[in-house]
């Protein structure tokens, strides 16, 4: 199999992540007309399944020899390989879009040996394009290099001064649940209290977007936890080539495995600095371990 042609493959999901915005743009979905997959917080519309036949059709019938990995066709018995991969979420955000809360998109990846290569990512209710190839770079509608301070992006400096993402995810019971609850408590409390006394923290519904928002500045850190490849695959790509870092959601686990469904991102910073200082100050607060 001749190697893939990465630009090419950029440029095709460029023109797959405007056409699904159309169609998201153009729906009309209702708070009730909706189907749920394990309770009421985690859904799925028409429009996520249509979204994701008009992707998987479009990029098999071009690229047949690659792999295709989608939220809504997604088959266990099928797991993530070092295949050429396609990791697709038609709509990450699905709860913002019935809401019409404007913080939802098409998320795009492409994968190599499960080392996250190309990434799209499209808000189409801002008209907000983040993009990247590996080695190349990462763009705001694909003229603005990342991040959006450039050269002039302040160095990190501790918690006490971050602004931080943070997600609620659809498991509302269980260790999991118990861990993120006890570890945000101790993130916002007073360092008079034990906590870690962040500056502050955000909860916006799209872990694609989150990262992209931590790719570009505007966010410091995001930690993760349940959510998948499909979710972070096209926005650690841009992550990475804007100077941010991917470590595991759970302590002392540098390298995040693109399938592992924990995660902590960090920001870029001049030449790093910071950098490992946070991740482990952060990692200092997690209570408990993610298990998934």
């Amino acid at each position: 199999m001749e190697s893939p042609n990465l630009n090419e493959i950029h440029d095709f999901l460029v023109s797959l992540a405007v056409k699904a915005g159309d169609i998201i743009n153009n729906a009309l979905p209702g708070t009730n007309d909706t189907g749920s997959k394990m309770n009421s917080t985690d859904l799925v519309t028409e429009y996520d399944r249509a979204v994701e036949n008009m992707i998987s059709t479009s990029l098999r019938e071009k690229y047949p020899h690659y792999e295709f990995h989608g939220e809504e066709t997604y088959d266990p018995a099928r797991p993530l390989t070092d295949a050429p991969t396609f990791i697709v979420d038609p709509i990450d955000g699905t709860i913002n879009f019935v809401h019409s809360f404007p913080f939802a998109c098409v998320s795009l990846g492409f994968a190599l040996e499960r080392i996250p290569t190309v990434g799209v990512v499209y808000n189409p209710s801002t008209k907000t394009l983040y993009s990247a190839i590996r080695g190349q770079g990462a763009f705001l509608n694909r003229k603005t290099r990342l991040p959006l301070k450039g050269d002039n992006v302040e160095p990190l400096s501790g918690l006490a001064n971050a602004l931080i993402a943070i997600e609620w995810g659809a498991d509302r019971s269980g260790n999991n649940w118990e861990t993120k609850l006890r570890t945000y408590e101790k993130l916002g409390k007073s360092k008079e209290n034990g906590g870690a006394m962040v500056r502050a923290m955000r909860s916006l519904g799209s872990a694609a977007l989150n990262l992209c928002a931590v790719a570009d500045g505007t966010l410091d850190l995001y930690w993760e936890g349940g959510c998948w490849a499909w979710d972070v695959c096209a926005g650690w790509v841009i992550l990475s080539e804007a100077g941010g870092i991917m470590a595991d959601g759970n302590p002392g686990v540098w390298e995040a495995r693109l399938d592992g469904r924990k995660y902590l991102a960090v920001r870029g910073s001049p030449n790093g600095t910071g950098q490992k200082e946070i991740v482990e100050e952060f990692w200092s607060h997690v209570q408990g371990e993610l298990k998934y």
